[in-house]
């Protein structure tokens, strides 16, 4: 490599994910860059690729690089941009294809250290759903940060983007939870499982404790409970207010061994449902992501075969789909994090307000395959999309509410319906 590229070299890879690539591999870019002497974007271009191809288990640059080198005749600087053409058709060409999971999934990534902060903060605790948007019909939901990061690993998993290192209970929750002004008259749907995992912590610090106190004070809110867990033992040993549900993200075993580390297993899951379920506390299903990879038909319609076997309606309050949704700065700290996932793999495009996700017909396939898999519940449970804008809707149901109003007042007059 010239002296004077390699100086320009280390510049150039500042803020790329060039140090976290296996050693390697950073060799190999590096002579290659000296060679054909990159550009910052071509450098990011061909660092973020071997990322994925490393994130995908494809094999990596160093393999798949000297066979195009030998087919391309080109010379200078039409050479390198041949290759680089190249490079780009062959992971859109790993997108389009088919996403396949090895029979036996990776060892699960270690779980990051992590701190537990018991303390008083000053953070507004109550908001609106992260994902609101005006452009999508939507459940209105309201959401009670009571504790901010997540323990688990789920590769495709938001929270580690917009929350600290440290996990963050707040100390002082009853307090908080008296200072919220509620609408005495007015309908809410609120939920803790935003932030974190609603159940993950237990009763530490007297969480749920506050949590139900809350409940109890306000019989026009619907306190919502949202885990990937089976920690149920608080629920079944002590009082709950009626209008508290537990609900679960659930997946195929596919998608929970290869995407969803660190988390109870797809059976133990419905099982601590099972168990919630049958003290009469209501519970509620999250479908969310749905991912499309090669098997998931079978897959899904299994996984609502086997939660339409072990639950009644009368004992489903609703059921909730969605999809893949990235925003960018999500999909950098995936390829910061490096783990082993199809997710970023799947063929996303941006949405009207730059989102990336399925593309439509990606969409109206997974949504009707597992709607009529869930067919015997249409009628019995609300059934609904999250994160969808009307036209999906359509797509999905053949119908849609004609905006987000229309949506949350036919959802609260269900769930008013059914205490």
């Amino acid at each position: 490599m010239h002296e004077d590229y390699r100086v320009r070299f280390e510049r150039l890879q500042e803020g790329t994910l060039y140090p976290l690539l296996e050693p390697a591999e950073q060799d190999f870019i590096r002579n290659i860059a000296g060679e054909y002497r990159f550009t910052f974007q071509e450098l990011r271009q061909v660092i973020t690729a071997s990322r994925d191809l490393s994130m995908w288990s494809e094999p990596c640059l160093e393999q798949w690089w000297p066979d195009q080198e030998a087919a391309v005749g080109l010379s200078g600087r039409p050479r390198k941009k041949e290759l680089l053409r190249l490079l780009r058709e062959h992971l859109q060409a790993l997108r389009r294809g088919p996403k396949r999971y090895p029979p036996q999934p990776a060892p699960a990534p270690k779980r990051k250290p992590y701190r537990i902060q018991v303390t008083s903060t000053e953070r507004q605790l109550f908001g609106r759903c992260p994902v609101y948007s005006e452009d999508t019909v939507c459940c209105g939901l309201r959401t009670l940060d009571a504790v901010a990061r997540c323990a688990m690993g789920c590769s495709y998993c938001t929270i580690q983007t917009f929350y600290g290192e440290d996990v963050v209970i707040e100390a002082d929750l009853g307090r908080h939870l008296a200072d919220i002004e509620l609408d005495p008259g007015r309908f809410y749907h609120i939920g803790t499982g935003q932030s974190s995992d609603s159940l993950l912590w237990g009763n530490r610090s007297s969480l749920l404790e506050a949590l139900f106190g809350f409940a109890d004070r306000h019989p026009n809110v619907l306190l919502e409970l949202k885990t990937k867990s089976a920690n149920v033992g608080y629920l079944l040993e002590h009082p709950v207010p009626p209008n508290l549900v537990c609900t679960w993200s659930l997946n195929t075993p596919t998608v929970i061994a290869h995407e969803e580390h660190h988390t109870a297993r797809l059976e133990q899951r419905l099982k601590a449902a099972e168990r919630v379920a049958a003290r009469g506390i209501p519970v509620g299903f999250h479908l969310h992501p749905l991912i499309h990879y090669e098997g998931w038909q079978e897959e899904y319609a299994a996984l609502a075969g086997m939660v339409l076997a072990r639950f009644a309606p009368e004992q489903v309050l609703f059921l909730s789909l969605g999809t893949v949704t990235f925003i960018k700065p999500v999909l950098k700290e995936i390829r910061r994090r490096g783990m082993r996932t199809r997710v970023t793999q799947m063929e996303l495009e941006p949405d009207p307000k730059g989102k990336l996700t399925y593309p439509a017909p990606v969409k109206q396939l997974l949504y009707r395959s597992v709607l009529q898999a869930f067919e015997a519940w249409q009628g019995r449970v609300f059934i609904y999309l999250c994160m969808e804008p009307a036209p999906v809707w359509q797509s999905a149901f053949g119908f849609s509410y004609p905006d987000s109003r229309a949506f949350q007042e036919a959802f609260a007059g269900y769930l008013q319906s059914r205490r």
